[in-house]
């Protein structure tokens, strides 16, 4: 059958296929083991392989292959299971294809030709033999499967499976893989031996295609440091994109919330389907192509011709549309591609319904005829529809002038193609200016000077001028290779604002926004936040030397800008570097299109860039390191260790070499940028490295290569610039620069195009998201070393066991967001918060934790003890508790001295643990991460904890009778099923009486006396200065406190008390009590129970839940 054409790696599949016929663009192979002569041990070896496998994931045994003599890529576009099969396609080929070949002149035009014939020759197939994937019995059947075999909770969503081969060891077992929402699972039994495997997608660190000697790919999944290799499936580049998008999708809902909440199509974690992803995934690379706002999804797409009056010919590609754009990319090697808005559109018409075309007519005369489009009818009454055309009235009042006039400029276009106005037409120069760019303020042109740069300039103008008078200008303008290499060669400065606005697509979202910045501005004055505060602070450092920013002018505009965008987007806020980008937009562009153009770098082009982990900026580093081995092996064999240019190119990639380059150079870097994205960041990252090579192989150390890195950049020129030399920025060491050969910036760029321009943005994304996951990993590993580094110097537990500690407490908290759309626990995660406050538990995951850690095996999560434990430990009564709070309480109890031990128990029947209401236990949960932060709150409780005194027992409150008679029922319940449980029984209840006649001596004795020494006894004094000293009593506590102190005056005599002394010590008497608290316990047993069973516990309690 036919294939989608899909790369593939041949790495080593020639080890696995045997070439049977071959030609100039094609070549059909076989499988070894299969046919004629086995293939010898190797076909052995497949053919066994292939052979034990079920039907559903066998590879087929004959592919035909496209590639070009000039090309090292292959194409997959035929397989077949039978010879006779995949030689019907091979004669096609011979028949229909070969001969038509030809008559390209370049290899991108052959593949272009080859991939597009075989995608229709699919879709005609797919007319009538149209195969459902998602098989509503088959997908139960494994639904069923899935819930057995892996036991998770009922509300985990399957969104697919597949039959695949993973490799345990060298051996593959054969058996099924799900993917889930939340869990990657995969299971075999085959001769006894059962496989189980279940991973959460925020645990990987590594997810790539792969290739070994034995499989040729193969799925890579690294996860808590251990391999695992996936083989043999169907459908490799489906199930890889599938794992991708769920891997991604974990990591924005858990991890990098600010991205997920820009999502909501995948807000809901029980709604995810494998048609939902892929649809997601296609409207994201939809937009990022075309630089479309991120409300805009692909609704349809069809493909047919759009007549490129440029070049007098038909060009073959997919048309788009979205909700408010139609889009059209070419297919043929081209690169053309052109945006229209709807509201541009001002009517459609077919001008002949037996050539399957139609005509968009935009406003300004343009003009775009499509053909050959297969579902032209529905095409056209979409954008009617989208574009409201048939309720507009003054469409609707003069039908007939309105179907006259558009079939006028049909016949005009047919008779005169030359005529590319029609087409095209000219940019609207209508609307009014209401602002200027601060160039222009400052450095207006000089229409006079003949100099040699301005000349150029003029030059560069008249380019640009024929280009727009070809391509259009404006929102419908359209974008080709020519488009490039007028970028390459440097934007004229009269030009530069308005194409940065084009390329971004930020012209869209001004003007579909109309006012809204002069809201914001209003809104935003006199907002005091952190984020204007450190506005404030970097407003007199963004570009100092320049005239537009030693004035008023330029400071109050970047002011604006900056304050007016952190009131958008509270979640970013501000960062430094935003005030470098922002300060060069406004030097060219007016000030409301510098704010729309900095919401595109920073919420479109440079995702997660501005924010305070830059997870985007380090993502793009790991991006560029595996740039750098693949494209400069010399540079990666002499300095191995590739973190040092991380460490360097940092700067490049936040301020787009802004901050290393004189600014005349520097915007010649953002112009292409605003074109072609990150690529060209890369691209000329990769050129700056190539063109020092031999500095930097010989340099003998970091600092070496800093320095010839910043003499490199100090000598970087612009020589076409036409700015007078005040503006240009004053070059740093005049006789370093002697001593290096000055480079011009537009001869940087074009040989960083002509080197590195095969770099696809599609492998750029691809390698984000693969790099994502490791950067997030790196981060979250570096938060758990700080965090136990803190924490393992006040407890005893040890470094390998608060590892576990922490993997368990972060799962636990995990747990509580997986199956909730908005979870409050996520609330709790703020990676903006200091170490230890970055993951904390609120009170229901806390006691199911601790019913799987605590060492005495009465306690469950709905038991009464683990609230008491959470109040106590909770200090600031938030309603929090935080990894050092949970291991401290931990280590008491598994490693504390007999008398810590029960100073902790003691401490849980005593306010605030104990006498709380049962509802109590959240005081406040505040929303974190926002605002003003109050420093002087955490000043005070900084001094607070470093004067607090450790506490003794002295200092302890007296025990009353309700919670002397609750500490001895937990003293019954911590016993219960021990094998000793009667002798410790008789021990405890010997204790008590003796502590009771003990009492009623106490009181007969001091009957005569007067109330104040009973006061005293019961250390009044000692119990307020605790409850000062701690800032943990509340005020029904100290209610409480001196109820209890007033007992001999007000209660009946039967109230008594008791002291923590007086507790300790008839415990003490009893040896069979102090052995079994002194009795050493076995942690790392308890850390492996509590994995193993922490998963488990959910489910059972999501399936009682269900249930009931």
């Amino acid at each position: 059958m036919w294939l989608k054409p899909e790369e593939i790696l041949l790495k080593n599949a020639f080890k696995l296929w045997v070439t049977e016929k071959d030609n100039e663009y094609f070549v059909l192979q076989r499988r070894r083991g299969y046919g004629e002569g086995g293939g010898g041990l190797t076909g052995l070896l497949v053919g066994t392989l292939d052979t034990v496998l079920d039907s559903t994931s066998k590879v087929a045994p004959y592919r035909i292959l496209h590639h070009t003599p000039d090309s090292q890529v292959y194409w997959s576009v035929a397989c077949g299971v039978t010879r006779e099969e995949i030689f019907q396609h091979w004669e096609w080929l011979q028949q229909n294809i070969m001969r038509t070949l030809s008559v390209f002149d370049s290899s991108e035009d052959i593949t272009s030709f080859v991939q597009g014939k075989i995608r229709g020759l699919i879709a005609e197939e797919g007319k009538t033999s149209l195969v459902l994937e998602d098989d509503p019995e088959k997908f139960r059947e494994a639904l069923l499967r899935f819930e057995k075999w892996f036991e998770l909770p009922p509300e985990e969503k399957l969104v697919t499976y597949y039959s695949c081969s993973y490799w345990k060891g060298k051996v593959p077992c054969q058996g099924w893989l799900y993917l889930s929402t939340n869990f990657l699972c995969f299971y075999s039994y085959l001769l006894g031996a059962e496989v189980k495997l279940v991973i959460s997608w925020d645990e990987i660190w590594r997810l790539e295609k792969t290739s070994n000697v034995i499989l040729t790919e193969s799925i890579h999944v690294l996860a808590h440091g251990e391999d695992h290799y996936f083989s043999m499936l169907l459908h490799l580049n489906e199930t890889f994109s599938i794992m991708e998008q769920l891997a991604d999708y974990s990591i924005k809902r858990l991890f990098d919330k600010e991205a997920f909440e820009r999502e909501p199509a995948l807000s809901d974690p029980l709604q995810i389907t494998k048609r939902g992803l892929e649809a997601h995934a296609k409207s994201q690379q939809f937009r990022t192509f075309f630089r479309l706002p991120k409300e805009e999804n692909l609704l349809e797409v069809h493909e047919g011709f759009l007549w490129v009056p440029f070049s007098h010919f038909n060009t073959l590609g997919k048309i788009c549309l979205s909700e408010n754009y139609l889009c059209f990319a070419s297919q043929d090697g081209s690169q053309c591609h052109v945006v229209i808005p709807m509201r541009e559109v001002v009517n459609v018409e077919k001008p002949d319904s037996g050539s399957r075309a139609l005509t968009v007519f935009v406003r300004g005369k343009k003009a775009l005829r499509f053909s050959e489009v297969r579902d032209y009818q529905r095409l056209a009454n979409t954008i009617r529809s989208r574009c409201g055309i048939s309720a507009s009235p003054q469409h609707s009042a003069s039908p007939e002038a309105i179907r006259g006039e558009c079939q006028s400029l049909i016949n005009h276009f047919e008779d005169n193609p030359e005529d590319v106005t029609l087409m095209v037409g000219q940019k609207d120069s209508s609307k009014a200016v209401s602002t200027e760019a601060l160039m222009t303020v400052f450095h207006p042109q000089d229409v006079e000077n003949l100099d040699p740069k301005m000349l150029k300039e003029k030059m560069k103008e008249q380019s640009w001028d024929i280009h727009f008078s070809e391509y259009g200008r404006g929102t419908s303008m359209f974008f080709t290779r020519k488009t490039r290499d007028l970028i390459v060669r440097g934007v004229p400065e009269s030009l530069r604002g308005e194409l940065w606005m084009l390329f971004s697509g930020a012209v869209n979202d001004m003007a579909t926004h109309p006012g809204y910045y002069t809201e914001l501005v209003e809104q935003s004055l006199g907002t005091s936040t952190l984020a204007t505060d450190e506005i404030e602070r970097d407003l007199h450092r963004s570009l100092p030397e320049h005239p537009a920013f030693q004035s008023d002018t330029g400071i109050s505009a970047l002011r604006r800008v900056l304050t007016a965008y952190a009131y958008r987007n509270p979640k970013i806020g501000y960062c430094q570097a935003m005030n470098i980008l922002t300060s060069v937009l406004l030097l060219y562009a007016k000030e409301e299109e510098a704010f729309w153009l900095l919401v595109a770098v920073c919420e479109r082009m440079l995702p997660d860039y501005f924010n305070r982990r830059i997870i985007g900026a380090l993502v793009d580093q790991a991006v560029f390191e595996d740039l750098i081995r693949e494209n400069l092996p010399q540079l990666v064999e002499h300095m191995t260790d590739l973190s040092f240019f991380s460490s360097v190119s940092l700067s490049w990639f936040l301020t787009l070499f802004i901050s290393v380059l004189p600014i005349e150079s520097a915007v010649n870097v953002v112009d292409c940028f605003f074109f072609d994205g990150i690529k060209s960041i890369l691209q000329l990252g990769l050129a700056v490295l190539d063109y020092n090579m031999e500095a930097l192989i010989s340099c003998s150390d970091d600092a070496e290569a800093v320095t010839i890195l910043n003499k490199f950049f100090d000598s970087v020129t612009n020589r076409d610039s036409p700015l007078p030399p005040t503006v240009q920025q004053a070059l740093v060491g005049n006789n370093s620069k002697a001593s290096h050969v000055g480079v011009d910036i537009s001869e940087l760029i074009r040989e960083a195009y002509e080197k590195y321009g095969s770099i696809r943005s599609e492998e750029v994304e691809s390698s984000r998201k693969r790099n994502k996951l490791y950067v997030i990993q790196t981060l979250e590993d570096t938060t758990k070393q700080n965090v136990i580094r803190v924490v393992s110097q006040d407890v005893r537990f040890n470094i390998t066991q608060l590892d576990e500690l922490y993997n368990l407490f972060k799962r636990q908290h995990f747990l509580s967001c997986y199956w909730t759309m908005k979870s409050p626990a996520l609330l709790h995660h703020d990676p903006s918060l200091a170490y230890l406050e970055q993951y904390q538990l609120g009170f229901q995951q806390f006691s199911e934790l601790f019913s799987l850690l605590e060492p005495w095996a009465f306690c469950t999560y709905k038991s009464s003890l683990s609230l008491w434990v959470f109040r106590l430990i909770d200090e600031n009564q938030d309603g929090l508790i935080n990894f050092k709070e949970f291991c401290c309480a931990l280590d008491t109890l598994y490693s504390g001295s007999f008398t810590n031990k029960l100073k902790f128990l003691f401490k849980l029947h005593l306010p605030p643990a104990f006498d709380l209401p049962e509802d109590g236990v959240i005081k406040k949960s505040p929303e974190r991460g926002r605002g003003r932060i109050d420093l002087q709150a955490y000043l005070k409780q900084w001094q607070n904890e470093i004067l607090k005194k450790e506490e003794t027992i002295k200092d302890l409150p007296r025990i009353n009778q309700t919670q002397f008679i609750q500490l001895s029922k937990t003293f019954y319940n911590i016993f219960h099923g021990h094998p000793e449980e009667e002798s410790l029984y008789r021990a405890i209840a010997h204790v008590t009486s003796l502590l009771l006649r003990m009492e009623e001596v106490g009181r007969r004795l001091q009957e005569p006396s007067s109330p104040s020494e009973s006061e005293k006894a019961a250390g009044t004094s000692p119990a307020e200065d605790s409850s000062t000293e701690q800032g943990a009593v509340t005020p029904e506590s100290c209610d409480s406190s001196h109820n209890s102190q007033d007992a001999g005056s007000e209660l009946s005599d039967t109230e008594w008390s008791f002291s923590f002394e007086q507790v300790l010590a008839s415990l003490l008497n009893e040896p069979t009590i102090v052995d079994f608290f002194d009795r050493p316990l076995n942690v790392q047993t308890k850390l492996g129970q509590a994995r193993a069973a922490q998963l488990k516990l959910k489910a059972n309690k999501g399936k009682d839940s269900k249930g009931n």
